[in-house]
């Protein structure tokens, strides 16, 4: 799904002659898997009323979780927690065979919305499991992804989120190691995990493709191709979105001051001070309304001169779940797809 690069390029929306600059990035915000899983919540409100529950939040960012709130969404912590035989939507980060158990122990009518890069990772542990593999799982212990996938395998599969703890790990058959990936991590903290693991276990298998999702490298990339060129580089998205820290951690690592914001309104006036450039993108499930207010603040204090940096194209879709398809066919003229 990793779509192709594209040359360093530039398209002013607004220009001036004396102010400061912004560097608006692009890829930049929702990718295809937050997409299809708002997507798959608003058409189940809208076809089926509310209110619909949703395991977890569909996606990691407060202002997405409050819009559909507002539309009769019920975001709660377990299955258990869903009356018995009502509709319960899977978050984009997927769920263990254990809730998928419990589901069906409650007879409730699940529709997932796990992004099909995560159930690609699923698969993988399964698969490994199955023909006697130790698992190395690279990702941060407590998010949502990362305990789905554990839950595929558990009793042969390890979590680690950095190269020192690597060597604390032991494994029944060091020649029979694989590794998969969280999908939202940093592509250069990944790279030095997996070549400690490669130096202990020289013998590890991975997966066919990286893990790492095309929208998480992509907003990465162009994070590094404007890092140099920035004073600042201000990052929307959620304190618990994993991808969008990532940003920030990118830039740092490259020597660029960088913040996470949930909205223009975090942002603090000495943060700003000697500033000539700013860069702004958004994590993966940020949406862009909360992007144009901080353009549009930005211009209130002198950044006027806005550059759109397209580092690469970025058109992967991905297909709705049978039961909103369904609906869709059912009711076309109320229920559609956006």
């Amino acid at each position: 799904m990793k779509t192709g690069g594209k040359p360093l390029k530039g398209t002013f929306i607004v220009s001036s002659n004396h102010g400061k600059t912004l560097l608006l990035l692009k890829p930049r915000g929702f990718c295809a898997g937050v997409v299809r899983a708002i997507d798959i919540v608003r058409i189940a409100l809208e076809a089926f009323g509310p209110p619909i529950y949703v395991r977890k939040e569909i996606v990691h960012n407060r202002f997405v979780v409050e819009e559909l709130q507002a539309k009769g969404a019920i975001f709660v912590d377990s299955v258990d927690e869903v009356p018995n035989g009502e509709r319960v939507i899977y978050s984009a980060h997927g769920v263990s065979p254990e809730v998928r158990q419990a589901s069906q122990t409650r007879n409730l009518r699940v529709i997932d919305a796990t992004c099909p890069l995560v159930t690609k990772v699923h698969v993988e542990a399964v698969k490994f499991a199955k023909e006697g593999y130790s698992l190395i799982l690279i990702g941060h212990r407590d998010h949502d992804e990362v305990i789905g996938t554990l839950g595929e395998a558990p009793f042969v599969t390890q979590v680690v989120g950095s190269p020192e703890q690597v060597d604390a790990l032991t494994v029944s058959d060091p020649d029979r190691v694989a590794y998969l990936t969280q999908t939202t991590l940093s592509l250069d903290e990944t790279k030095d995990i997996i070549a400690a693991l490669r130096k202990k276990f020289p013998n590890i298998q991975g997966p066919a493709a990286q893990d790492i999702c095309y929208a998480t490298e992509n907003r990465q990339v162009a994070v590094k191709q404007v890092a140099s060129q920035a004073d600042l580089l201000l990052v929307v998205g959620s304190d618990n979105s994993s991808n969008s820290n990532r940003l920030v951690e990118v830039a740092r690592n490259l020597g660029t001051r960088s913040h996470l914001i949930d909205s223009f309104r975090n942002i603090q006036p000495e943060w700003l001070e000697g500033a000539a450039t700013i860069a702004l993108t958004a994590g993966a499930s940020a949406p862009e309304c909360l992007v144009e207010e901080v353009v549009r603040f930005l211009g209130t204090k002198g950044f006027d001169q806005v550059k759109e940096v397209e580092v690469m194209p970025e058109n992967v879709r991905f297909g709705l779940p049978p039961e909103i398809v369904e609906a869709i066919a059912q009711r076309p003229r109320q229920v559609s797809a956006g």
